[in-house]
């Protein structure tokens, strides 16, 4: 098992859906109709989408004292927009601002040359980018084994170091050991970048980690998901006998996998929750208890999702400090929502950001194949607001921060209406900056003639916003000059 759908399975799900209709239309003569809906299922683009729902359908609602404000006249300023990478594969997944005015960039490289200086085996490899306050390299380091390993988030520590995961495939160099096909891998530097402590965490199956926090204990919590099938319902810790027996029960394909660390990576505990079929958790939040919030995405019905509402929802699981579960939420609609990011805004509530293909449930506005949805939720889990973004093509949201003046996103469009004003060919990064109340503020997309995502976000002291992740274009303003592949880093004030 290698987790749950790709992009590419998504779509070919959604396509088998419409063409099922489509007969249906037929029998009815509307061959208008069918040669319309045909070439709106031949564009669909690469874009995915999950979504969690809170304890009633009722929308518990913030006082909106604001209107949507009209997005054609851009204030995003652009600083800076660079391109870093080998004659190869190379992507960053995540950015931090660092303490110095700088940032730290994450994600992964097959190359061995270009801006890869100590990669010898053109493998993936864990890829760390230590940047100035204008994007300039201080320094590049690879980390990792012969093997496939793959960089997803990094935040910097108290201590002034890093801390960063992802999953590997090896069991050599860098990497001391593999349970099985894939590992949580967590790694611990120095404010040079140097390893001070590394640990895998898995089991014979596919476990990936996507996410990273440092605790206000000083440890560490992570998590990603499961292949419980694979570990034979292997990965869970129980806080006391008898507590969370569901655990003891072997669930299906993927779960949401925790980990809760020291200051030294070892591990205090570990819970995984979901059903069936394919759960993934992306984010990671901590909340004002000290317990942990996990955000991703749910296929499944069953188990420990109560309330489900459609293909795949965004899915919240909230825990207390040891671990054990205080509430489980799903939001969407009827199709397909996944959520990538989540952030904890100053009022001790959550954002949470994704996609849905949605057009009912908790999704009240659609503009057309896959949109941002971004919505606000309280430490209960019940749902304050929600927002649809994009236009009629397909847009997702792939990460977000809270800023001094609201929220700020990234992800992908390919629309060029409604909330996009511009697409330069193909799917363009686009950032968007909503204020409190969710209502867009301003907007840019940036890209070139290729495919470009938007996969990582941050925010510093100053105002400044930084984005990370990838693209293919040769034109525009971002232009792939060392590979097929380049990693971006992007800068708006």
């Amino acid at each position: 098992m290698e987790g749950y759908l790709s992009l590419e399975e998504q779509e070919l799900k959604l396509r088998t859906r419409k063409m099922n209709y489509l007969l249906f239309m037929l029998s009815r003569k509307r061959i208008l109709s069918l040669i319309l809906l045909t070439a709106m299922i031949l564009s669909c683009s690469d874009d995915e989408s999950p979504v969690v729902p809170p304890e009633s359908t009722d929308i518990e609602t913030e006082e909106d004292t604001t209107t949507d404000t009209e997005t054609e006249n851009v204030s995003i300023t652009l600083d800076f927009a660079r391109v870093y990478g080998g004659s190869e594969d190379d992507t960053f997944h995540d950015v931090a601002a660092t303490s110095d005015g700088g940032f730290i960039a994450l994600g992964y490289s097959q190359s061995i040359d270009g801006d890869i200086t100590d990669n010898a085996n053109q493998v993936n490899m864990y890829w760390l980018v230590k940047t100035d306050s204008e994007g300039n390299i201080q320094w590049s380091k690879t980390y990792g084994g012969t093997n496939d390993d793959r960089g997803e988030e990094v935040i910097q520590t108290s201590d002034g170091g890093y801390a960063m995961t992802g999953y590997s495939r090896s069991s050599d160099g860098d990497v001391s050991n593999n349970e099985g096909f894939q590992d949580h891998w967590v790694v611990k530097l120095d404010a040079q970048g140097e390893i001070e402590w590394e640990k895998s965490y898995g089991f014979p199956g596919s476990d990936q980690a996507f996410s990273i926090i440092q605790t206000t204990d000083g440890g560490y919590f992570t998590s990603g998901f499961l292949d419980v099938t694979a570990s034979n319902g292997d990965g869970n810790d129980f806080a006391a006998p008898g507590n969370n027996n569901t655990r003891t029960t072997l669930h299906g394909v993927g779960e949401f996998w925790g980990h809760k660390l020291d200051a030294n990576g070892n591990k205090e505990w570990r819970r995984y929750f979901g059903g069936t079929n394919n759960d993934r958790a992306y984010a990671t939040v901590q909340a004002d208890d000290g317990g942990i919030l996990m955000v991703g995405a749910s296929e499944s019905n069953d188990f420990d999702i109560s309330d489900p509402k459609g293909s795949y929802d965004f899915w919240a699981v909230r825990l207390d400090a040891s671990g054990n579960l205080v509430w489980e939420r799903s939001f969407g609609g009827s199709e397909i929502d996944i959520a990538f990011a989540a952030t904890k805004t100053a009022d001790g509530n959550y954002i949470i950001a994704g996609d849905t293909r949605s057009n009912d449930g908790d999704v009240t506005e659609f503009n057309g194949n896959a949109d941002v949805w971004v919505i606000k939720i309280n430490d209960q889990g019940t749902l304050l607001w929600e927002k649809t973004l994009g236009g009629t093509n397909f847009d997702s949201a792939r990460a977000v921060v809270a800023t001094t003046n609201g929220i700020a996103i990234t992800g992908s469009s390919r629309s060029n209406d409604i909330d996009v004003t511009s697409n330069s060919g193909q799917n363009d990064i686009w950032i968007a900056l909503l204020d409190d109340n969710g209502n867009l503020q301003d907007q840019r997309a940036i890209g070139g003639d290729g495919i470009d995502f938007g996969l990582g976000i941050a925010a510093n002291n100053q105002g400044d916003i930084i984005i990370a992740g990838e693209t293919q274009s040769n034109t525009g303003e971002l232009t792939s000059s060392n590979g097929s592949l380049d990693a971006v880093l992007i800068k708006i004030n």
